[in-house]
C-alpha cells in the first residue's frame, strides 16, 4: 500500500517533499543513472506496484483505410491489446478517447461502439473511458457512456493508495459540450466548473496522483486545451501529481513541466497489421517512479521523480 501524507504546501517542492515522504531510498552515493536502474529492477516484482492496461484513439470503423488509418484493424488490435492486459493479470484498463471514429449517423456510430466495445469487454478486470473528439460526433456523451456502462465524463477513484482521475475535454470554449455535431475539434476546453472540481478533488485527496484525458495539456496548438496552461496550474499547485496520460495527437511523445510528467500515447489506428499496433502497461512503483511498457509502436518510458 501507498502512505498517505497529512499535509502537503501547494508548490513544486511541496509536491517533490509529497514524493519524497513516500519513497523508498537506496545507497545514495550512487550516481544518478544507477539510481534510478536499480531502483527499477529492485521493484519491478514488487506486488504492491500497481499495473494498469493503456490505449487510445483506436478509431475503429467499418470503413476502408484512409491515409495512415486503418479503421477496422483496430479490433483485431484491440483484442491482441485485451489478451495482453488479461494475461499479465492488470486489475484496471482506461482507453483515453476517439474509441471510435465518426460517422454520418448515430446508428451506425452505435454499430461500430458495440462492436470495438464487446472486444474491449472481454478484459477481465475494470474498464475507464476517456471521452474523446470522435467519440461524440453524432452521439452525446450520455448516450455514448451509457452504452459503456459509465456514468460521468469525469470524476476520480482510488486504487492501492493511488488516486486516478478521469478528465474531459469535450467541450467548446463557451462550455458547451461536445455532441451531435456541434463543434470544431480545434476548439477543446476543460470548462470552469470541472476545473473548480478538478481543485477540490486534489485538495481532498491524500494520495499521489495520475491523471488521464484525450486532448493534450502540454501544448498549446491545435491538439491542446485551450486552457492548458491554467489547468496545469492546478496540478502544480496540489504538490501531489505524478503524471497525465493523453491522446489525440497519434504520437509518442514525452514532457517534464514543473516536475509532472505529460506522456502523449501512440494511437492504435495508425499502420496496418498486427506491427503497427500501440499500447501499454503503466506500472506505478511504491516509490512514485513510473515505468511505460509499451507494445509494437508504443514506446517505453521510465518517469522518475
Amino acid at each position: 500500500m501507498y502512505r498517505t501524507l497529512s499535509h502537503c504546501s501547494n508548490d513544486t517542492p511541496g509536491r517533490r517533499a509529497f514524493i519524497k515522504q513516500n519513497a523508498l531510498y537506496l545507497v545514495p552515493s550512487l550516481l544518478p543513472s544507477l539510481v534510478k536502474t536499480s531502483t527499477l529492477v529492485a521493484h519491478e516484482n514488487n506486488k504492491n506496484a500497481i499495473r494498469i492496461g493503456l490505449i487510445t484513439d483506436s478509431h475503429f470503423a467499418n470503413k476502408n483505410a484512409a491515409g495512415s488509418r486503418h479503421y477496422r484493424d483496430s479490433l483485431f488490435k484491440i483484442r491482441q491489446a485485451v489478451t495482453q492486459f488479461n494475461n499479465s493479470r492488470i486489475p484496471i484498463a482506461i482507453e483515453l478517447g476517439d474509441f471510435i471514429d465518426a460517422a454520418d449517423t448515430a446508428e451506425t456510430e452505435l454499430q461500430y461502439l458495440h462492436t470495438i466495445n464487446n472486444a474491449f469487454q472481454k478484459f477481465n478486470g475494470k474498464r475507464h473511458y476517456v471521452l474523446g473528439n470522435h467519440c461524440v460526433w453524432t452521439l452525446s456523451k450520455k448516450h455514448f457512456l451509457s452504452k459503456c456502462e459509465q456514468n460521468k465524463s469525469f470524476y476520480s477513484f482510488d486504487h492501492h493508495g493511488i488516486h486516478f482521475i478521469i478528465l474531459d475535454a469535450c467541450f467548446r470554449s463557451d462550455t458547451i459540450p461536445y455532441g451531435e455535431k456541434n463543434y470544431d475539434w480545434t476548439d477543446t476546453e476543460i470548462p470552469p466548473n470541472e476545473q473548480d472540481w478538478l481543485t477540490e478533488d486534489l485538495k481532498t485527496t491524500p494520495y499521489p496522483t495520475v491523471c488521464f484525458v484525450h486532448q493534450r495539456l502540454d501544448v498549446s496548438n491545435v491538439y491542446g486545451v485551450k486552457s492548458a496552461p491554467q489547468i496545469r496550474r492546478i496540478l502544480e499547485q496540489s504538490g501531489k501529481v505524478l503524471a497525465v496520460f493523453q491522446g489525440h495527437n497519434h504520437i509518442n511523445e514525452h514532457r517534464n513541466i514543473a516536475g509532472i510528467h505529460y506522456c502523449t500515447l501512440a494511437a492504435m489506428v495508425e499502420g496496418a497489421g498486427a506491427a503497427n499496433n500501440a499500447y501499454s502497461l503503466l506500472t506505478i512503483f511504491e516509490n512514485g517512479l513510473m515505468k511505460v511498457t509499451g507494445f509494437h509502436q508504443q514506446k517505453n518510458y521510465t518517469l522518475d521523480h
